[in-house]
């Protein structure tokens, strides 16, 4: 199948579905998945408006470049494959897509700590290096119950705006951005930034937080900071760990 399929597609096309089944499997590998819940989209490289998404009933370790099912803005597969979406998944992805040009990657989890910080009414907090990347360009979202309504899309792009961190209210994490690499990364860092304040506030202690004016300093470099986190570094070395972990997501 997989060689089919890459005969079929642009080089541009392929390499993006490599990227994009590696990047399902590096969430599996640090245990941020949720079964066959939550989704990661990437933007199809040409003129056409078409995304690719996983193949839902797949777990995230079993994605490959080939299964990956590639759609247009309206939910309708676009080439033929033997698997369905998952019609919430798409509801929050196809906005995000439709309304930022920039967003070529939508990194969506239901990590538990991702979550347990969703219900925090303070949300995040500047009380770690981490923490700062997401705070310069983060948002939030109330939530609406299972996004099935397509009326809330108007409403999760307001509240996303031209930020690329979102937390959605009682239900996880997004991160988007003009690449995978950079999605991942933008992913990592606040997942990270979340366990380091939930761990802090366990202790009980009076916590340290990091001064306003280094916390505005970053937020009005918003988008120089996101820029330079280096994700296209990054990138290559987690594929490596992911090839050897999970062997085959190129096929």
């Amino acid at each position: 199948m997989s060689s089919e399929l890459k005969a079929q597609v642009s080089e541009q096309e392929w390499q993006t579905r490599v990227d994009l089944a590696a990047c399902y499997r590096a969430v599996a590998m640090y245990g941020w998945d949720d079964l066959i819940f939550t989704h990661i989209s990437a933007r199809v490289p040409g003129p056409e408006h078409h995304f690719l998404i996983n193949p839902y009933g797949m777990m995230f370790d079993e994605v490959t470049a080939s299964s990956l099912v590639k759609v247009d803005l309206h939910g309708n597969k676009v080439m033929e494959s033997e698997y369905d979406i998952n019609p919430a998944g798409f509801t929050i992805h196809s906005a995000v897509h439709e309304a930022r040009d920039d967003a070529k990657c939508v990194m969506h989890l239901h990590t538990t700590e991702g979550v347990a910080l969703s219900v925090l009414e303070e949300g995040l907090q500047a009380y770690s290096q981490q923490s700062l990347f997401p705070l310069a360009s983060l948002s939030y979202h109330a939530y609406e119950g299972v996004a099935l309504n397509p009326d809330e899309k108007a409403r999760l792009v307001r509240d996303l705006g031209d930020t690329q961190f979102m937390i959605l209210r009682n239900h996880g994490l997004l991160t988007c951005a003009d690449n995978i690499a950079d999605a991942f990364l933008f992913m990592f860092i606040f997942q990270r930034a979340c366990e380091i304040q939930l761990k802090a506030q366990a202790t009980g202690q009076k916590l340290i937080p990091i001064h306003s004016a280094i916390l505005q300093g970053i937020r009005a470099q918003a988008s120089e900071v996101t820029k330079q986190a280096g994700g296209s570094l990054a990138w290559p070395g987690i594929k490596r760990r992911v090839a050897r972990r999970f062997p085959g997501f190129d096929e």
